[in-house]
């Protein structure tokens, strides 16, 4: 039986934090190296999505890890308790993280990540108006913008095709003006 199969069925064909039958996926939980039944989850595309910050956390749909927190999956602990952590400031996460109990393993697994020391907020690329970026997106410059290092100067109104997200600064694009690769400040570009 494969490690799709086995998640599956050990799931019952739900996703293993809110239940949901639609939408679902294998998610390999960080730091995981190796594809194992006992390194993944089976879960729906929000779950998915906010689990990996792609979207901003809707805290009422993370109720459910009250019910998926008590699972004797431990994958499914380590999940529940890292998103308890990111939403520690709601009083129903707190409480649920006082009661929830990892033996030294699991818990040591669950820390592994430090995914449980962030925040619920979730940091994205946005233009100066506010709008989210993504990789392959055309921006415009709302700014003349002298490149440092070289005689360009990107002039307002000049369309960047085809961009990449700077992966660890959310103020930064990089994106090719005159044929040269630049990094430019979102603050000073919107979406085409």
């Amino acid at each position: 039986m494969s490690v799709e199969q086995q998640v599956i069925a050990r799931s019952n064909q739900q996703c293993e934090l809110c239940k949901s039958t639609n939408n679902l996926s294998i998610y390999d939980v960080p730091p995981s190296t190796d594809k194992q039944a006992s390194n993944s989850l089976y879960v729906c595309d929000k779950c998915k999505a906010q689990l990996d910050k792609k979207e901003e956390l809707d805290i009422k749909h993370w109720a459910c890890l009250n019910e998926s927190m008590w699972s004797e999956v431990p994958t499914v602990q380590v999940v529940s308790w890292r998103m308890l952590n990111r939403l520690k400031n709601e009083s129903w996460a707190s409480d649920a993280l006082d009661m929830m109990y990892l033996d030294d393993d699991t818990l040591a697994w669950a820390k592994a990540s430090g995914d449980h020391e962030n925040s619920a907020g979730v940091d994205f690329h946005k233009d100066s108006n506010g709008t989210i970026l993504a990789n392959g997106d055309n921006v415009v410059l709302i700014k003349t913008l002298d490149v440092k290092g070289s005689s360009i100067s990107a002039k307002v109104g000049t369309v960047v095709k085809n961009i990449r997200l700077v992966a660890d600064n959310v103020e930064q694009i990089e994106g090719r003006v005159d044929s040269q690769l630049i990094v430019i400040l979102t603050k000073y570009l919107r979406k085409n």
